[in-house]
């Protein structure tokens, strides 16, 4: 076991003593310990609760002044009595005068054979400065900015590393004026530990275009060794045109090292055989799927608007099957959406791959299709209590006439009810979330960027009155201490319709609870500078980690190819 203690701007982390596997065995955390100064003075602290956790969990907190060469004396600030929120707020911080720091402990209570202890799970030290800060910051290796970021324990110390993709630059393959454009650089991907080390950079080379279509990667822990792995597609040298598009060459599937960033194993992407043209070919995608309920398998994909071929792959690269559209009775073709969401969506353990309006199922088999085409909106959750298992909300991009906008059933594909009006372009990513406490189960969000027209959608299909947000593709988000999501609109996070209640710099790149307990966290991208924002309101609720959940795990892995779908829990 590795112990290092990082300084991360004004927050340090001391790593776990003893790390907690998920029920599932996908995971080792560590309890994800933060600390932020706050605009009182007082220290906000949150920590995870993991699934393994008995029910009466207790935990203990101790606050240390931090001066050189000196031991002062502890504070139990939870009353040496046993606390069982996974969140506390120190009022009355006390630092060392020198250093204006001070460390903080959690500890949980342990019995065994008659005698009770408490064990540590982890330390964080904190340096007030007098103002609030309410984020982690991680400095970068330039001055860039990031298009992606991954997350995931690259080491096996149970804590998250930052995977990014950089720089912020992106070109589609539709050839039209405003779409397609030369790639002025490549795309690199880095791992930075939270403390702000930078462990790799891996450049993906002049062969990959750079856009979101042309480099898929995911990082997870795909071979089991409690290590996360980097997954990309990749080719050789630079085989651009005397236009700059990338038309031939080998193209592969590679996997990274995740702790040294060397590539350690490649095999052969799908290939471009069977397309009819460059738009289509050029759009790839890639993420995670337990096949058979137990291991993690790797799914490619080729294609989008027509042609689409897929591919589950094993942690050795063995093929497990291969599917692609014209080989099924109903029409497939071009149903896929702009990302690929796993889920289990006939609850038999086992994962099905969302491709869009569409759905695969773990044997490599289709289950249904709406054949309505391609969806830009795509979200599977338990979006009506009312309706057994999950249900998947669409908003079908291509012209209908009714319809475009719908819930259905993820297990059937049936309708549950649908927007009866016509619709020309469903644009963004929309949003499915509980914002609204009056309304029970999900509202579901979408619009057309064209005709600027937004829907907001109970779960049972009311059309709901709103005050317009502006954007097509809010992004939900567990905050505050009430059941319901809020909402990151124009630059803060606010409850649906409110004012802002915590104020946000850089652009947002990803929501995902990864520090802290459950409540989520948001990250941004600013110039050289990698922002976690966390909350710190106090709350009296207890939840698991999210990131235990594995289709919202899952979900989480498939943000770093395609559009960015918030991940959905499972259960």
């Amino acid at each position: 076991m590795k112990h290092r203690f990082h300084v991360v701007g004004m927050i340090g982390i001391l790593l776990v003593i003893g790390l907690t596997a998920a029920a599932s065995g996908a995971e080792k955390l560590d309890r994800g310990l933060v600390a932020v100064e706050r605009t009182d003075g007082s220290v906000f602290l949150s920590w995870r609760l993991l699934e393994t956790d008995p029910e009466d969990m207790a935990f203990r907190i101790i606050r240390i002044p931090v001066v050189p060469h000196s031991r002062l004396p502890y504070k139990i600030l939870t009353e040496d009595k046993p606390y069982r929120r996974t969140n506390f707020v120190d009022k009355s911080p006390e630092p060392g005068h020198d250093t204006k720091t001070c460390e903080y402990r959690l500890y949980r209570y342990k019995e065994e054979m008659g005698l009770s202890s408490w064990e540590q799970l982890g330390g964080v030290f904190v340096k007030l400065r007098g103002r609030a800060r309410p984020y982690v910051s991680i400095p970068l290796d330039g001055n860039h900015d990031f298009q992606k970021v991954g997350i995931a324990d690259l080491d096996g110390d149970g804590q998250y590393e930052y995977i990014i993709k950089q720089p912020n630059f992106n070109t589609d393959p539709y050839q039209r004026p405003g779409y397609w454009k030369k790639s002025t650089t490549t795309y690199k991907l880095e791992a930075y530990r939270l403390d702000g080390t930078m462990m790799w950079r891996y450049d993906m080379g002049w062969s990959i275009e750079a856009g979101i279509w042309y480099s898929p990667w995911i990082v997870y822990d795909i071979d089991g060794d409690g290590k996360a792995e980097v997954y990309c597609k990749a080719g050789e040298g630079d085989p651009r045109d005397e236009k700059g598009l990338v038309q031939t060459g080998p193209e592969y599937l590679v996997k990274i090292d995740g702790e040294s960033g060397k590539i350690a194993a490649k095999t052969a992407w799908l290939t471009r055989d069977g397309f009819s043209q460059y738009n289509y070919y050029c759009r790839n995608f890639l993420t995670a799927a337990y096949l058979d309920g137990k291991a993690p398998s790797l799914i490619m994909q080729r294609g989008t608007y027509r042609l689409i071929k897929m591919q589950a792959l094993d942690k050795d690269f063995n093929q497990i099957w291969y599917w692609q559209s014209p080989q099924e009775e109903k029409k497939y073709g071009g149903q896929s959406g702009h990302g690929l969401i796993t889920a289990d969506v006939d609850e038999d353990g086992r994962d099905e791959l969302v491709m869009g309006a569409a759905v695969i199922d773990d044997n490599g088999k289709g289950i249904w299709s709406l054949e309505m085409g391609h969806p830009d909106v795509m979200y599977v959750a338990d979006i009506d209590p009312g309706n057994p298992g999950l249900e998947i909300f669409y908003g079908i991009e291509p012209k209908q006439n009714t319809d475009a906008i719908c819930v259905v059933d993820a297990k059937t594909g049936r309708k549950l009810w649908s927007h009866k009006k016509p619709t020309r372009h469903v644009h963004g990513q929309g949003m499915a979330a509980d914002v609204l406490a009056d309304s029970p189960g999900m509202e579901v969000y979408a619009g057309e960027r064209d005709l600027k027209q937004r829907w907001l959608y109970s779960a049972k299909g009311k059309l709901i009155e709103f005050h317009e947000t502006g954007t097509l593709s809010p992004r939900a988000v567990w905050w505050d201490a009430d059941p319901q999501k809020e909402v990151v609109v124009s630059g803060a996070v606010r409850d649906w319709g409110g004012e802002a209640m915590q104020p946000l710099e850089g652009r947002v790149v990803a929501v995902v609870d990864c520090l802290g307990d459950y409540r989520e966290e948001v990250i941004t991208s600013l110039k050289g500078e990698l922002r976690i924002y966390t909350t710190t309101v106090p709350a009296s609720d207890k939840r698991v980690c999210l990131m235990q959940d594995r289709q919202y795990r899952l979900g989480i892995v498939a943000q770093t190819m395609g559009y960015y779908y918030p991940a959905q829990l499972g259960k």
